[in-house]
């Protein structure tokens, strides 16, 4: 990195040439790191809720937190940088899919949308989608950054699902599985917020060159 004039952005140098980072690209990130801690929270809330809850669970809350975990997701994913752009889109119609499942459910299911999904696990042929957008986060992220806590959320949240879908897990493991994604998640989601912003942009040139190459093929 050169030296720069508190004024002027600092100038970085890529795999394919010099790039710079805006204040865009910062409140890209900063996005980006708000949606994952929203998800992880809901997700913390919902999940304590029903594993902690002695009294009956008041499901319209665990729908709503569901709502805010989907929306705040979908944040995160338009926000994210990734290079290969096929694969942030694919993430990016996973959650859609998963997420016009979760609204089909919520409207024509008779029971709560919680409900429906843990009895009928068939559902998750749908909903599930939106897991699927959420681990491919988590590997990414333990993919470009080595974080301890994403290469198990990268392996539990498949388990979780797929053991429930095929129903090999027991619900004293689910619960444990559960507890393990609430906390992890929130521990992944808090250590995002400490580090630093250019990390989580990357290599611009690396963009660059690759916008390039799709420019000149069309």
């Amino acid at each position: 990195m050169t030296t720069q004039t508190l004024s002027t952005p600092a100038v970085y140098q890529g795999q394919f040439g010099e790039f710079t980072i805006t204040q865009s690209d910062r409140i890209g990130v900063i996005i980006y790191r708000a949606g994952l801690t929203g998800a992880a929270v809901s997700l913390a809330i919902g999940s304590a809720l029903v594993l902690f809850n002695n009294q009956p669970i008041n499901y319209h809350i665990l729908t709503l937190l569901y709502a805010c975990f989907t929306l705040a997701l979908g944040v995160s994913l338009f926000t994210i940088h990734i290079y290969m752009v096929i694969l942030h889109r694919l993430l990016q119609v996973f959650w859609a899919i998963g997420t016009i499942a979760a609204i089909g459910l919520a409207l024509w299911s008779q029971e709560p949308l919680a409900v429906t999904v843990y009895n009928h696990p068939l559902t998750l042929f749908g909903i599930g989608f939106t897991f699927v957008a959420l681990t491919g986060i988590y590997f990414k992220e333990a993919f470009c950054f080595n974080r301890l806590e994403t290469k198990f959320l990268t392996f539990i949240v498949p388990l979780l699902l797929l053991g429930h879908l095929v129903g090999i897990l027991p619900a004293q493991a689910e619960q444990v599985i559960l507890g393990a994604w609430a906390i992890l998640f929130l521990i992944f989601a808090l250590r995002k917020t400490v580090q630093a912003i250019p990390a989580d942009i990357g290599d611009k040139s690396v963009f660059a060159y690759l916008k390039q190459q799709r420019s000149a093929k069309v």
